[in-house]
């Protein structure tokens, strides 16, 4: 039996219960562990790795634990930084999160700001989502209702090692710039989250639109996107990374209002969507060779062809064996099959790249 996948926590929800830490050893002492309120109205304990207060600041911080998600932020120290003031006065990089309780958050070192339009809070503002605002806002209001607080407390939260984890994200590309973003819609991270996949995507698409991009690339990695990068003159933003979720990457550029698409995508994956399966991960769309052999006789591929694609165990193996044969006609019957799927599904005109390994695009219809 499979083991089960241990679920984690959202930045978002580590920087609210580390906002809560710092305001309450700010009003009375510091803790080992706070419990917060969830957007489902449940409640979790966190652990504090760090809590001090020193010259009328206090400092908390919480270690992320993503669970067995993979994660660039497993393991990253999530920090909340809270001070007393007096006087409301929110500067344009602060933002009021609660004008009774006089609630402002900041973000501090290694916490992203957003440079361009289309993303979930404003050009200018800390890279902080709603829900997570929404998270500390909460948190910080019952630690002053414990501390019997009427309010006036400045948050910032920091991340030590943000600047250096969003070069492994596309953070850069969504205009988030000085560090990574704060995330989550429900405090929970689950395992390879579609949830975290296809919401990058929509934003990614948000932000294309936003700045006038009127056709969208989709590609299902890097090494694909890396083709259609060498043949189209495009800006960077309208490249958007979909991985595996081909069928929802399709029906999302209809919802965008794109007037075309572009798909780059290496020979399994073209395989996959010729055959319309709409998730080609492994995990939800394994590719039988033998079905895919079976397959190309529905594009009119001879008998004597398939035979001599017989035994073959991958598709990457159909391929080598095509291109040995100098079938580059069974190829392109095989891409113009996953066009036509994409077309059917997005109702738009689309492109389609076939990258090799090399990052190359070797046919195109």
């Amino acid at each position: 039996m499979a083991k089960r996948l241990r679920s984690g926590y959202t930045t978002g929800a580590c920087a609210a219960a580390a906002a809560s830490a710092a305001t309450l050893a700010l009003l009375s002492e510091c803790a080992e562990r706070v419990e917060i309120p969830f957007p489902d109205g449940s409640r979790v304990g966190f652990e504090l790795c760090r809590c001090l207060v020193d010259s009328g600041v206090a400092l908390a911080s919480v270690v992320k634990d993503a669970g067995d998600d993979p994660d660039v932020t497993n393991g990253a120290e999530i920090v909340a930084e809270a001070r007393r003031f007096e006087a409301v006065d929110v500067a344009e990089d602060a933002v009021l999160l609660d004008q009774d309780r006089k609630i402002i958050l900041r973000a501090g070192v290694g916490v992203g700001r957003v440079t361009k339009p289309g993303l979930a809070v404003p050009v200018g503002e800390p890279a902080i989502n709603p829900v997570p605002r929404q998270m500390i806002c909460e948190a910080v209001a019952e630690a002053l209702a414990a501390c019997n607080c009427p309010g006036g407390i400045e948050i910032t939260v920091s991340v030590p090692a943000g600047e250096e984890l969003a070069k492994k994200t596309l953070n850069y590309r969504l205009g988030i710039i000085g560090g990574l973003s704060i995330l989550g819609t429900t405090g929970i991270v689950r395992p390879v989250s579609a949830e975290a996949w296809t919401a990058t995507i929509s934003t990614s698409m948000n932000v294309a639109r936003e700045l006038g991009i009127n056709e969208i690339v989709l590609s299902t990695g890097r090494t694909s996107e890396r083709g259609a990068q060498e043949v189209l003159d495009l800006p960077e933003e309208a490249y958007a990374m979909m991985g595996d979720y081909l069928e929802f990457s399709l029906q999302e550029a209809a919802k965008h209002g794109f007037a075309g698409i572009h798909l780059s995508a290496m020979w399994a994956k073209v395989m996959k969507g010729a055959m319309e399966i709409p998730q080609t991960h492994v995990r939800h769309g394994a590719l039988e060779a033998g079905e895919a052999v079976d397959f190309l006789a529905k594009l009119g591929v001879s008998s004597e062809v398939r035979a001599k694609l017989a035994g073959v165990n991958t598709a990457r193996e159909i391929y080598e064996r095509l291109k040995a044969m100098d079938r580059a006609d069974v190829v392109e019957a095989v891409c113009r099959a996953a066009k036509g799927y994409a077309e059917k599904t997005s109702g738009l005109p689309v492109s389609l790249y076939l990258v090799d390994g090399h990052g190359k695009v070797v046919t195109r219809v």
